[in-house]
């Protein structure tokens, strides 16, 4: 049983590995007391006043106590992202970097900026860890990319991916989770899906170009498709070759 879960973490992309493994670390830290989530929560005040610039990356890593509802978020994050990467960024660690990066920056501004303006201000002030809105936003670019493959919840009914982002927000309402969490993953993905396959085929523009610098750190190797070695091919029959 050790041996086939350490096969698992090892087969999986740099990317999804790093993050699943981050993320474990951080939350069970916090549940042993070995670090505080005071520490890590996204706070304004304390990045610009403090320098606590920390705040900024720590948020997407708590994903709350360990509990049922953490091994739901770790299932999904382990699934989606693994495919996401191994798949439609294959051989494109970079830009799948980049994508993280990209919807964490506009998850961020949009907690900062909702908390500026009234009557909503309240509901985003709540939002001091945004790892469920990430992990959010990694399904629905998955479910936008494969909107025709068959999934079933919980084997009670059965769907296409283009709806799976809707039959989770429906769940989380059900089970008394803030919709706001789930809604904010569905927009940053939505931006991300627009800006990187919609908009370019209209316009012929590419606005979400991977910079070079993000590039350069990781080296990315063509994907080819594996052929036999050592191959050899029988000449000819000789009649054959006469009559030619």
């Amino acid at each position: 049983m050790a041996q086939a879960v350490e096969e698992w973490y090892k087969q999986m992309p740099i990317i999804t590995r790093s993050y699943l493994t981050a993320a474990i670390v951080t939350t069970i830290g916090c549940s042993l007391d070995i670090i505080t989530p005071y520490d890590l929560y996204l706070n304004p005040k304390l990045v610009v006043k403090h320098y606590q610039v920390w705040r900024v990356i720590t948020n997407f890593l708590y994903f709350r106590k360990m509990d049922l509802d953490f091994l739901f978020h770790m299932f999904f994050l382990a699934r989606y992202c693994k495919l996401l990467e191994e798949n439609s960024f294959r051989g494109r660690t970079a830009d799948f970097f980049y994508m993280l990066l990209f919807g964490a920056t506009m998850l961020t501004g949009i907690v900062l900026i909702g908390g500026m303006i009234p009557y909503v201000s309240e509901s985003f002030a709540r939002i001091i860890f945004l790892s469920n809105s990430l992990t959010f936003m990694m399904v629905y670019v998955w479910s936008k990319q494969n909107p025709y493959i068959h999934m079933s919840f919980l084997g009670l009914f059965t769907f296409t991916a283009a709806y799976l982002p809707w039959v989770l927000l429906g769940f989380s309402v059900l089970v008394g989770a803030s919709a706001w969490v789930d809604l904010l993953g569905m927009i940053a993905g939505h931006a991300y899906y627009f800006l990187q396959d919609v908009y370019p085929q209209m316009t012929g523009r590419h606005p979400l170009r991977t910079p070079t610098l993000i590039k350069s750190l990781f080296a990315d190797e063509p994907v080819v498709a594996a052929r036999p070695a050592e191959v050899r091919f029988a000449p000819p029959p000789v009649d054959d070759a006469q009559q030619n």
